[in-house]
């Protein structure tokens, strides 16, 4: 799960596997994989550099296999 900011200022959490794309319209507008989509505050850079983190904190905690 990644923390985003909503383009009033409230945070929200969002699972990171739902996400399909991530792109600058000019404001950063998440894809769902179910077809929901979100602006955030944060640039895409970021949203994609919080989701890479989240994958690697779980390949950590899982472990080799």
């Amino acid at each position: 799960m990644i923390t985003l900011t909503r383009l009033n200022g409230k945070q929200f959490v969002v699972n990171a596997d739902l996400i399909r794309t991530v792109e600058e319209l000019p404001d950063t507008t998440i894809t769902l994989i179910n077809g929901d989509h979100m602006l955030v505050q944060e640039p895409m850079d970021e949203v994609v550099e919080r989701a890479v983190e989240y994958g690697r904190l779980l390949r950590r905690m899982i472990g080799p296999s």
